[in-house]
């Protein structure tokens, strides 16, 4: 679900990169820094998880987890998953430099908002919690096939079309991504509860 160099207005580039900085400052001053390395490995979670593509019908889609990383992250997934693009756009080119912001900003701003939305279900037990884990997972790659299709549009009416196609093809991604964060989210809270900080 990234946008490649060249497609976006300045406008909206501008605008992105204003969003990001903004959200990544946020983070970085919210970031317990005990948490550090559960941010490093979540970064890292996000990076590996969008190199494994499985093939739907004449594409192909992948898992982006960012559900997953705003769950147990919070405000700290606009960091770590800014560090994930910058290595995926250096080192795959998905993406690109002067997209990183508004790439970054698609990705984060979700996972954050469907945090804050679900952390009532989060914080409880049984099967509310798995509803909220649930819908963190599917309603972020909404929210990121949303805000990226928006991208687009207010780029150019030509790419009206294109934005509709990409977001009715994460329509699958929604659903694995929402089963993924369920069974991440019931493990964690076996067997690693205090990284789920959702009081």
């Amino acid at each position: 679900m990234h946008i490649s160099e060249g497609v976006l207005s300045p406008a909206i580039l501008g605008a992105g990169a204003a969003l990001a900085a903004a959200g990544t400052a946020v983070g970085l001053r919210r970031l317990d820094y005990d948490r550090l390395m559960t941010v490093a490995i979540l970064a890292a979670a996000f990076f590996v998880g969008s190199l494994i593509h499985v093939p739907i019908g004449p594409a192909s889609a992948h898992l982006i987890l960012n559900g997953l990383v705003g769950v147990i992250l919070g405000w700290a997934a606009f960091p770590a998953i800014l560090v994930a693009l910058v290595l995926q756009s250096v080192l795959f080119q998905y993406g690109g430099v002067t997209v990183l912001g508004v790439n970054t900003f698609n990705m984060a701003f979700p996972a954050v908002l469907c945090f804050y939305l679900m952390r009532p279900l989060l914080a409880r037990a049984g099967r509310l919690r798995t509803a909220g884990a649930f819908g963190c997972g599917a309603l972020s790659v909404a929210g990121a096939g949303l805000l990226t299709a928006l991208s687009l549009s207010f780029t150019s009416e030509g790419f009206l079309q294109a934005a509709q196609v990409l977001f009715a093809a994460h329509i699958p991604v929604m659903i694995a991504e929402g089963i993924v964060t369920v069974l991440a989210v019931s493990f964690l809270a076996r067997v690693r509860p205090e990284l789920l900080n959702f009081a």
